[in-house]
C-alpha cells in the first residue's frame, strides 16, 4: 500500500508565518489534487513548547540561523514557530484535511528538535509513524509539504532507514534554501529515496 505523508503544512511555514519558506504556499494545490490518488494519507506537525531549545528567545546573543549546541546535538537557531494551540501551529485553511488519517506532531520536547516526522534530532524518541504505517502493511510513502531541505527531507531518508520505499514528490515542496534542497535531494537519492514529479504518480 501506497500512503502519502505531509509534513507540516502549518501557517507558520506559508509566507505571513513566523518562518516562511519561500513560495510555501504553492505546494497546496498540489497536494490537494495528489490525496486523491492515495490509499491512506497522514500528516506531521511541528508542535514546540513556547520555550522549546531552538528558539532565539532561549539563545541570548545568538542570531536566527546560527548554529548551537543543544544537549550535544548540533542545533539551529529558528525564530519562534509553531508553538502549541496556536495560530502558527495549525494547518493552512486552504489544506484540505477529510483524507488525513492519523496527525504525528514533533518536536514537543523542549530539550531536542525534531525535523523528521519519525524521530527526533538525536534518534531517542519515535513518533509512532513507523509503527502506525508498519501495522497498515504501508510498503511506500510519498513525502510533500514543509521545508524541502529540512523536516522533509529528514522523514523521507528515515523512511528509508525504516525499510519502507520512499519517494519525493519535488513540485510539491519547497525549501528555505535552493543550495540546501540540492544538497538534500542529492544525498536522499545517494540512499536509495527517489525523486518524483506530481504528475509521475
Amino acid at each position: 500500500m501506497k500512503t502519502l505523508v505531509i509534513i507540516d503544512v502549518q501557517n507558520d511555514f506559508i509566507p505571513g508565518g513566523n518562518l516562511p519558506v519561500p513560495n510555501g504556499y504553492e505546494v497546496i494545490p498540489v497536494i490537494n489534487k495528489l490525496q486523491d490518488q492515495f490509499d491512506l494519507v497522514v500528516a506531521t506537525q511541528d508542535w514546540h513548547p513556547e520555550n522549546h531549545g531552538s528558539f532565539i528567545s532561549q539563545h541570548e546573543g545568538k542570531n536566527i540561523y546560527d548554529i548551537v549546541d543543544l544537549n550535544g546535538t548540533p542545533q539551529v537557531v529558528w525564530p519562534v514557530h509553531c508553538v502549541q494551540n496556536t495560530k502558527g501551529a495549525a494547518f493552512h485553511s486552504d489544506l484540505k484535511t477529510e483524507k488525513i488519517e492519523a496527525i504525528f506532531r514533533k518536536g514537543t520536547n523542549t530539550e531536542i528538535d525534531s525535523y523528521s516526522g519519525f524521530y527526533d534530532n538525536a534518534h531517542l524518541k519515535s513518533t509512532g509513524l513507523s509503527g502506525y504505517l508498519k501495522d497498515k502493511k504501508v510498503t511506500e510513502l510519498y513525502f510533500v509539504g514543509l521545508a524541502a531541505e529540512y523536516c522533509v527531507y529528514f522523514s523521507a531518508k528515515d523512511a528509508i532507514n525504516e525499510g519502507f520505499k520512499s519517494f519525493l514528490i519535488e513540485d510539491a515542496t519547497r525549501a528555505l534554501t535552493a543550495d540546501g534542497f540540492e544538497n538534500a535531494k542529492a544525498d536522499f537519492k545517494k540512499s536509495g529515496g527517489q525523486i518524483l514529479k506530481s504528475t509521475d504518480i
